[in-house]
Parts: C-alpha cells; sequence; structure tokens
C-alpha cells in the first residue's frame, strides 16, 4: 500500500489486485524521476468504487497545490504525463465494498519524448513512435465520427520538453452530442438551449485553431444543477476548469491553440444549460477588412456582429452584474474600465471576487473580470486576539458540519507584529472542503488569498503580512472528516516563524527573517526527501516545506547505537519488498536489538534476524504478525535484518533502536512505548524501573529488572516492561483515563470490554469524552447508570457522535465496549472523576448534540426543558425535574433524525435517520408534509 518508486519503468498495482483492495485503504505511491525528465503512467486495468473509492493524481509531491485529478469507477482513464520529474498517487477507499482495483505501467520520459497519448474508446491509433518531430494519426471504428485534430505531432516546448500539439481527438456515436469547431469564431450551446438540456449527457466539442493562436471563450447563458450537472474545459491555466450551478461564469482564455469542453449532466432534475461565444486570436494580427464574425453584447441582449460599413463593431458595456442576495453593490457604471465592489449583510461571508472590472476580451467584446460573488450564511467562527491561542473546526476530532461557513478573524494585539499559524492536526475531504487563508480583516478578498487547503497536506507554517489574518472553512452538503486544529501566536515583522527540524535530521541555521535560509541533512543511515534547504521569502512563507528524513531499504550500521525502520514507518511499507541490514559493531562487542513497535502482514510479511553477516548464518529470530517481539542480543559482532513483503497488504510496520555493548554491560533496554523508564546505568549490579502512563498497566515484565550474570553472561534479570490499554478493569481512584485497547493506535476486532468505576458513597461519576471516533454502527460503547450491565442504559454510542460528558445517577458506573470482526478505529480516550452532589441541587444535564436547552437552575424543584435543531425531534419531550434526590427525572433526551413520520408547518427540514452520520442498512422510511390547507 503505497511507496517511494525509481527507475526508468515499473508498475503499480493496487493491494490486492485483482480481487479487490481492503476497505479504509489510504495508499500513496511517489515515483521519482531524473531531474528534467518526466513521468508516464498508463493505465492497464482500472476499477473502483464509484464516487466513494477513487484514485488522486498530484503532478508532484502530493500536496493541495499539486492536485491534478481524481479517478473512480470502471472506465479506463487515458495516459497521463506529469510536468516535473515527481508524481505522486493516492488510493483513497470507504468503509465498505470494494472492486478488483487497478494496474497501471509508468514510464520515465526523457525530454525530448511525449509518451504515448493512447487511444481514445472506439478509436484506431497509427504510429509507435512518440519523440520530438514524431507525427500519429486516428481514426475511429465504423459508426462514430471522430472529433478533434485527426493527427498529432510531438514538438519541443519552450521550457525545454515535448508536448503535443494536439489532445487526443474523440470517437463520438454519428447520432451523439458534440463537435469539432475550427472556424474563426462560433457559438457552442448545450443541447436543445435554450430549452432544457436532456438528462443523462455527455457531449465533447472541441475548438482547433493554428499553432500560436489562442482562443477566447464567453458565456451569455448558464443554469445547470449545481455540482451533478457540469461542464469540464481542459486547454486553460489552470489545466481543467470544472464549472457548474446558476453564476455565469468569468471568460476563459487558452494557453494553446486549442480548447475541450465536455458537458455531462445526471438522471434528474434539467435546466437552460449554457451559450458560450469563442473566438480564435492570430498570433499575427488579422488586418484585413472583411466580413468576420465577431459577436458582441449591447444593451438588449442582442448580438450586434457588423456595422453598416462591415467593420467590427466593439462593445463598450458589460451587463449588469446584479446584487448577491443578502448582500449589496456599489457603483452602477458598467463602462470599460470601470470597477464594482460587493459587500455582505451581517452575519454572511463573501464568496467570489470582492471587486470586478469590466474589461476588454478577445478585441471586440466587454465581459467583467469574473462573475458576481455571492453571500454565504456565516455558521461558525470567532473573532480571536493575539498574543497566541488555539481553535479547532466545529465538532472536533468528531466530524464537522456540512454545508457549514466559518470564518475566524485573528488580530495581533501589537499592531507591530504579525500572525503565524500551524496546524497540530488536518483532515478535510479533498477537492470538496476548503480552508481559504487570507491577510489582513477584509474576509475573501482574493488578493489577500496566501493558501487554500484541502485534503491532509499543509504547510509547516504560514504567516500574514500584516497584524490581521482569516481563515474562512467552506464544507459541501456531504459528510465530511475530523477538521482541524491550530496554533496561532504573534511573531516579529518580515519573519516566517520557526519551521522546526525534520524528525531524524539535523538543520542548520537558526535564523527565520526574510531572506534567512535554512540547511538540512539526516542523521546517519537516513535519505532525505524534499529540499536541502528553504528561504524565508518576502511574503513570510518558506520557500518549500521542511523535508522529511526516511530509512532506506538497504543499509549497513557502523555506529554504537541507532535505530532501525521499515520503509515509510509508520504509514506502512508498501509491497514487493526485500530489504537488508547489517549493523556492524567493534570486534568483541555485542548488539542488542529493542523492538518499540511491530506490525506485519501475518503469514505474507516477516522480519528475519541473522547472527552474522552472510545470507547464511544462524537466524536468531523470525518475527510476523502484529505482536512486539522481545528483546534479542547478538552472540558476535554483526547482525543482519531482512525483510520481505509480498505483493499485496501491508501492516504499519517496525521500530527497532539497537545499541552495542562490551561483556561487562547490559544492553540499553530502551524506554517502552506510553510508559517512563527511571535509572540509565546498564553496568553489572545496576537496576532501572518502568512506571506506565495514566490508563495504560503493565503487560508485560516486572516493574524492576536487573543486570546480573547468568549462566556465565552479562543479562538483565528479564525483559523491559510493556505498557498498554487494557480491555477492561475496576477503577476506584478519585480521578483516572479509560482507554479503548491499543490506544494510541487502533483497537482489534471481536473485543467485549468491561469497566467498572467506583466512587465513594454520596458521590456521582462524570465521564467526558476527549477523543471517540469507532466504526458506525458496529462497534459500540455502551454506558449504564450502576454497576452491571443490568443498570439502566445512559447512553449507546458509536460513529463520532457522543454527549460532551455524562453523570451517574450513584456512586457506580458501567461501560462496555463490543466490536465485530472487522475493521476498527482510533477508539476512544476518557476522563473519569468522582464528583460531589450538592446538597441543594443536581448536577448539569448538560445539552443535547443538535439541541438547545431552556433554563439554567438545577436547584431542587426546578425544570429544564429542550428542543431540537430543524429536522430533528427529541427522543423524549418530557421536562426534566430536579428531584429531592438530587438526580432529574429523566434522562437527558437526545436529538434524532427520525425514520420517517408527519411534518406539519409552512417550512421545515426532513433529515435521513443518523444524519449527518451513515444512515443504517435496511431502512423503510415515509414522510407525509402536511402545509396550511390550499397550498402547494
Amino acid at each position: 500500500c503505497g511507496g517511494t518508486l525509481k527507475g526508468l519503468n515499473g508498475t503499480i498495482e493496487s493491494p490486492g489486485f485483482p480481487y479487490g483492495y481492503p476497505n479504509g485503504a489510504n495508499c500513496t505511491w511517489v515515483i521519482i524521476a531524473e531531474e528534467r525528465n518526466r513521468i508516464q503512467i498508463v493505465f492497464q486495468s482500472f476499477a473502483l468504487e464509484e464516487e466513494y473509492d477513487y484514485l488522486s493524481l498530484y503532478d508532484g509531491h502530493p500536496h493541495p497545490a499539486n492536485f491534478r485529478t481524481r479517478l473512480t469507477g470502471f472506465h479506463l482513464p487515458p495516459p497521463v504525463t506529469s510536468t516535473k520529474s515527481v508524481f505522486s498517487l493516492r488510493l483513497t477507499s470507504d468503509f465498505a465494498v470494494s472492486a478488483h482495483g487497478f494496474k497501471v505501467y509508468y514510464e520515465e520520459l526523457q525530454s525530448s519524448s511525449c509518451g504515448n497519448p493512447g487511444v481514445p474508446p472506439k478509436g484506431i491509433l497509427y504510429g509507435q513512435r512518440f519523440d520530438v518531430g514524431d507525427k500519429i494519426r486516428y481514426s475511429c471504428v465504423t459508426g462514430y465520427i471522430l472529433d478533434g485534430h485527426p493527427q498529432l505531432t510531438c514538438i519541443a516546448s519552450s521550457v525545454n520538453t515535448a508536448s503535443w500539439d494536439f489532445p487526443v481527438p474523440i470517437c463520438r456515436a454519428e447520432d451523439a452530442c458534440g463537435g469539432t469547431m475550427r472556424g474563426s469564431s462560433g457559438i457552442i450551446s448545450s443541447p436543445n438551449f435554450p430549452n432544457e438540456y436532456h438528462n443523462n449527457a455527455d457531449c465533447t466539442w472541441t475548438i482547433v485553431a493554428e499553432p500560436g493562436d489562442t482562443i477566447s471563450l464567453i458565456f451569455t447563458d448558464f443554469q445547470m444543477e449545481e455540482k451533478y450537472d457540469y461542464l469540464e474545459i481542459e486547454g486553460s491555466e489552470p489545466p481543467t476548469i470544472g464549472l457548474s450551478g446558476m453564476n455565469i461564469p468569468p471568460p476563459v482564455i487558452s494557453n494553446k491553440n486549442w480548447l475541450r469542453l465536455h458537458f455531462v449532466t445526471d438522471s434528474n432534475h434539467r435546466y437552460r444549460g449554457f451559450s458560450a461565444h469563442y473566438q480564435v486570436k492570430k498570433a499575427i494580427d488579422f488586418k484585413s477588412r472583411g466580413f468576420k464574425l465577431f459577436p458582441g453584447k449591447d444593451n438588449s441582449n442582442k448580438f450586434s456582429i457588423l456595422n453598416e460599413g462591415g467593420i467590427k463593431q466593439a462593445s463598450n458595456l458589460c451587463p449588469d452584474p446584479g446584487e448577491p442576495e443578502n448582500g449589496k453593490r456599489i457603483g452602477s457604471d458598467f463602462s470599460l474600465g470601470a470597477t464594482v465592489q460587493f459587500s455582505c449583510d451581517e452575519d454572511y461571508v463573501l464568496q467570489g471576487s470582492k471587486s470586478i472590472t469590466c474589461q476588454r476580451i478577445a478585441e471586440v467584446f466587454a465581459a467583467w473580470s469574473d462573475h458576481r460573488p455571492v453571500c454565504k450564511v456565516k455558521t461558525c467562527g470567532s473573532n480571536l486576539q493575539g498574543p497566541g491561542g488555539t481553535f479547532t473546526s466545529p465538532n472536533f476530532p468528531f466530524q464537522y458540519d456540512s454545508n457549514a461557513q466559518c470564518v475566524w478573524v485573528i488580530t495581533a494585539i501589537n499592531t507591530n507584529k504579525v500572525i503565524q499559524i500551524n496546524f497540530e492536526e488536518f483532515d478535510l475531504e479533498i477537492g470538496y472542503d476548503t480552508l481559504t487563508i487570507g491577510d489582513g480583516g477584509e474576509v475573501g478578498d482574493p488578493k489577500t488569498v496566501l493558501q487554500v487547503l484541502t485534503g491532509s497536506f499543509v504547510p509547516d507554517l504560514i504567516v500574514s503580512m500584516s497584524n490581521q489574518m482569516w481563515l474562512h472553512l467552506q464544507t459541501d452538503e456531504s459528510v465530511g472528516s475530523i477538521g482541524f486544529k491550530v496554533n496561532y501566536k504573534e511573531i516579529e515583522k518580515e519573519s516566517c516563524g520557526d519551521p522546526g527540524t525534520p524528525l531524524y535530521g539535523i538543520r542548520e541555521g537558526d535564523g527565520f527573517s526574510n531572506r534567512d535560509v535554512l540547511r538540512f541533512e539526516c542523521q546517519f543511515g537516513f535519505e532525505l526527501i524534499g529540499e536541502k534547504s528553504i528561504i524565508c521569502q518576502e511574503n513570510n512563507q518558506w520557500s518549500a516545506n521542511i523535508p522529511i528524513c526516511i530509512f532506506p531499504c538497504l543499509s549497513n550500521f557502523t555506529a554504537p547505537m541507532g535505530t532501525v525502520l521499515s520503509p515509510d514507518y509508520p504509514e506502512g511499507y508498501g509491497n514487493n519488498l526485500n530489504c537488508i541490514w547489517t549493523i556492524i559493531s567493534d570486534p568483541g562487542s555485542r548488539i542488542h536489538l529493542s523492538f518499540n513497535d511491530f506490525d506485519l502482514e501475518s503469514q505474507f510479511d516477516f522480519l528475519a534476524v541473522k547472527d552474522g553477516d552472510s545470507v547464511d548464518s544462524p537466524i536468531i529470530g523470525t518475527f510476523t504478525g502484529a505482536e512486539v517481539p522481545s528483546h534479542l542480543t547478538s552472540n558476535g559482532h554483526i547482525l543482519r535484518l531482512e525483510f520481505q513483503a509480498d505483493h499485496s497488504m501491508s501492516g504499519r510496520g517496525f521500530n527497532i533502536t539497537y545499541n552495542t555493548f562490551g561483556h561487562n554491560e547490559c544492553p540499553d533496554p530502551g524506554v517502552p512505548i506510553n510508559a517512563r523508564r527511571f535509572g540509565d546505568n546498564f553496568q553489572l549490579g545496576s537496576s532501572i524501573s518502568v512506571i506506565c502512563e495514566e490508563g495504560f498497566i503493565k503487560t508485560q515484565g516486572t516493574e524492576t529488572i536487573t543486570c546480573m550474570l547468568v549462566d556465565g553472561k552479562v543479562m538483565w534479570s528479564g525483559p523491559i516492561p510493556k505498557c498498554g490499554a487494557p480491555c477492561g478493569g475496576h477503577f476506584s481512584s478519585p480521578s483516572g483515563v479509560i482507554l479503548s485497547p491499543g490506544w494510541p493506535g487502533y483497537y482489534k476486532d471481536s473485543l467485549n470490554c468491561e469497566w467498572v468505576i467506583e466512587a465513594e458513597p454520596g458521590h456521582s461519576i462524570k465521564i467526558t469524552f476527549e477523543r471517540f471516533q469507532t466504526e458506525l454502527n458496529y462497534d459500540v460503547l455502551e454506558v449504564h447508570d450502576g454497576p452491571n450491565l443490568l443498570s439502566p442504559l445512559l447512553g449507546s454510542y458509536n460513529g463520532t457522535q457522543v454527549p460532551q460528558f455524562l453523570f451517574s445517577s450513584s456512586n457506580f458506573m458501567y461501560l462496555l465496549f463490543t466490536t465485530d470482526n472487522s475493521r476498527s478505529n482510533n477508539g476512544f480516550k476518557i476522563h473519569y472523576e468522582s464528583v460531589t452532589v450538592n446538597t441543594y441541587s443536581c448536577l448539569d444535564p448538560g445539552i443535547p448534540v443538535h439541541g438547545r436547552r431552556y433554563g439554567h437552575d438545577f436547584s431542587i424543584g426546578s425544570t429544564v426543558s429542550f428542543s431540537c435543531d430543524p429536522g430533528y425531534r427529541l427522543s423524549h419531550e418530557e421536562p426534566l425535574l430536579c428531584e429531592k434526590n438530587h438526580w432529574w427525572s429523566h434522562p437527558l433526551p437526545t436529538c434524532d433524525a427520525l425514520c420517517g413520520g408527519d411534518v406539519r408547518g409552512p417550512s421545515g427540514t426532513i433529515l435521513s435517520p443518523g444524519y449527518p452520520d451513515l444512515y443504517p442498512n435496511s431502512l423503510n422510511c415515509t414522510w407525509t408534509v402536511d402545509v396550511t390547507h390550499g397550498k402547494g
């Protein structure tokens, strides 16, 4: 599952190919070619669950700035060629259903090669040479028409690379929509325009001009179902533009001598579609005064082509851009060169350009530089002050809300300082949910944008130019991810901030001001990936992220101590590996291995440790699976580690530390994960002890071990203890932590864990959820108000939706965690504490998720009531009464999206059960909507 690939060519297969990739996969492959060369990938097989599993392609390292396209479904994609010497692929799959996956052939292209452009469906390719000067031709099988240029020539471009002069043509059925446009100007409209377009349309138009020419495309009408029906345009900058919705798009100018338009609609909802005028601009100005079509637009929306003398008639007015709903426009001059501005009402966020200018397009046409912005209601966010602090996306670390518009504005108290932010965690649905970061306090102004972030890759630091910074989170209507946690602080002006030092790396330089340079190298045995030096630029941003230090697959170690890691640890080591590491110490000494982490595909991937330097040396241990091995000690001064991984699946990998030692001391046993060690003397007779961190217990060994002489050998009296999160237990301390087994890693399958928390009589127990993420509908935590499973149920939780805290009504609380036999997750971290019951009041009952509480008096005899957000319904509507026994009369209600029911009133919301989490299987829900009599 992933890896770094080098070499002239090779093959990449999805894990398990062709028998199906795993659920919950997140695999990244990075292909690195020689500098100045490029990479071409050719798909030999492709099948991913449509819309849910996808392969993202990056023209460079896997960073949002390099994102190129996302592939899904069952159609074989065309070949893809990079523009750089690095190309990345990332496979992401959801929690259920998979297909057979993909197989990709990659090849390193010399600067003189264009690479194989591929063959379109129903097409035929003539020619097998793809270097500069070579020509290839296309035709279609009988019954199909070729759209595009039939002949392609490989030409040398100005940037020392080669490229085809036209895109690969397509073959369309004789009765299908689309076509090839070759005139100097013309009109392209959706089928049936201006009437509604058809469902399930798939049309492609290719506009072809002479080499050196450019093409402008100006939209005069645009109405499509948002996100489901769309127009995709290739041949401009950016390379692909996706258009949808109801706003007329800004003009598109090609950066090649062709443009391609691809129009796709789904199976429901139809609108007018689009109409656009294109015009070819010659490389050499056209000097003839003859009759040519140059469309313009006058105030009556009619197209004036020519004046009476047959001369091109220029339009000096742009159409009225209108006003955004919930906003206003400033300016009413629509003449050439005029600028209008937009603003939004309070509690609304502007999306798009704050100002647009009427400009000349395609010689005689006037159009706005961008379309009118929209004003979206602001649902979250806040104004923050320096000198520093932390904030998170809504619900973090659980899934953020859909259709969110959140704005944070950070202001430095000291106006002579700037704002620096760094992300402690970041994960947004790539391509659909974005966090835009800008300089200053003018939210949404495109001129101030510093970064637009999506996915999970972010810069190490982002720094403003002024004493303010704004952040705008925008999410779509689908279920999102965990979001982000941001740290911010004030720093000196003209500074990029301290980016840190790579793990296993060394940094040279400690200046972070404009024009300062930092240089990096890796510790012995590690390989540097990324930039060896970065510079603090004038815009207060580092020129690149700090590099990373990875562990090579073949290496010799001669240092007295060090670390051995599986490739790409802990992200997964990839497939088809055969790694060998040799550790060589001084003659007369020995080598000790401490296994800190170990997770290999059981029975198929192995690590063998040999006592010597040859392939025939005696084996002192062979390991597979997820159980962390005990320490190992060599008999001589050389150890050989051989790691083999097969063609499919992979685990997290391993982390091993080694050290050498003489005959009168014990080896360094290392520091166990989730523990603290006391003692650093390893001489004969010395002892060390280990204490587990809060929430963990000792799972192996004794608390103290001693270096002693056993059978003539100096060795520890036992293995160093290990600490793990237990599956269940009885807790009676005043406060503590309960962790899911395996924390902070994933919990195991088929668990049945019971915890009992006991407080002193007269006390109650409060639990607080710090983290919670289990497999939705299948891995469940039950919380009971009492000492066992028969006690009243306070709540049953799965997925990511949990209350902030819960209280018991007695001095006992019982927790039961059960998991099924497939797919796990991060699990949970829960704090518990014993609290005193107030003599005159009840404890704070809390507020339901997606609900509101009415009443803040918790004294005996008082009541509180609740309501839910639109679309949700209370599990019970009884008010809560604080009774004389200091407990509420009913449990806290929940707000649930119900399966069916009667909906009344002039307006409202209907949600699928479980929303915003996934709905359960086997549903049959019916809602009846009853509005005011006589209205529809």
